[in-house]
């Protein structure tokens, strides 16, 4: 029988997050946090920034994996009011976990592992929509890449009616890599594509597995497609060439519950 109860798993271990992420400019209060082991939502840094102090910023950037977007002066100007030191970064209201850490857990209490990676899907409502789907068909973690993609915000969080709050969420930097990992462990690595020869409720989704999900314009990207294990589509019987991804996922995710309720 499919097993929708995570008591005492790291759904139900998540701090609450806050509403809105925090503020933080100046190079030795980013420094500060970031060795303090806060999350680093978004960081910016001014275009040709340079000198010895910033030099060090980059160096602790680049040894914990955060990325960074170079902006022109001004952006910084419109978001400090010109106080900023050439950095601004936005702090997580959320604590991000990592893929390495949730797939043992999940193998540890006996359950079958159900991961649901995110391929740059960059609507924010698209994005809690389908948070509010993944936490109510019980899906272990959700991946989304450090950049290019929609991050937890306010936004995010309301639309998922608090599903944001529960569910771990992943953020990697290097989706290919962390498919890699999941092969590795066992899980079985299925992609949504149109390009996909199968139809989904033709597949296996009984056993460990983690499901692509891609972008709305340009669906999953062709590193993916070649990474996964199998690509599946969702047949249509319209018009319309595709249905709307968090429409799409909820198809996914609930025949997963389907063929995992017959066990």
């Amino acid at each position: 029988m499919y097993n929708n109860n995570n008591k005492g798993s790291f759904r139900n271990r998540r701090p609450e997050p806050k509403e809105d992420n925090q503020l933080i400019y100046g190079i030795r209060p980013i420094m500060e946090a970031i060795h303090a082991g806060k999350e680093v939502d978004r960081m910016f840094i001014c275009r040709g920034a340079k000198g010895e102090l910033m030099g060090e910023l980059k160096e602790l950037l680049k040894e914990k994996n955060i990325p960074w977007t170079e902006v022109p002066i001004e952006k910084l100007h419109r978001i400090t009011r010109n106080n900023h030191q050439d950095v601004v970064c936005y702090i997580s209201s959320i604590t991000y976990h990592s893929v390495a850490d949730i797939v043992p857990f999940v193998f540890e209490k006996g359950e079958v592992p159900l991961i649901l990676i995110l391929d740059r899907i960059t609507d924010v409502r698209n994005f809690g929509a389908i948070a509010r789907t993944a936490e109510c068909s019980g899906v272990h973690a959700i991946v989304i890449p450090a950049r290019g993609a929609a991050q937890v915000t306010a936004d995010a969080i309301k639309t998922s009616a608090g599903a944001l709050n529960k569910i771990p969420i992943c953020r990697e930097t290097n989706l290919k890599r962390t498919v890699e990992y999941l092969q590795g462990s066992g899980i079985r690595v299925i992609a949504a594509s149109e390009k996909g020869t199968e139809d989904y409720f033709k597949s296996d989704f009984s056993g460990p597995l983690a499901i692509i999900m891609g972008s709305e314009e340009d669906g999953v990207s062709n590193d993916l497609i070649r990474s996964a294990d199998e690509l599946v589509r969702i047949p249509l019987s319209g018009t319309i060439s595709s249905l709307n991804v968090s429409v799409a996922c909820g198809v996914m995710l609930y025949e997963a519950i389907r063929q995992r309720s017959k066990k």
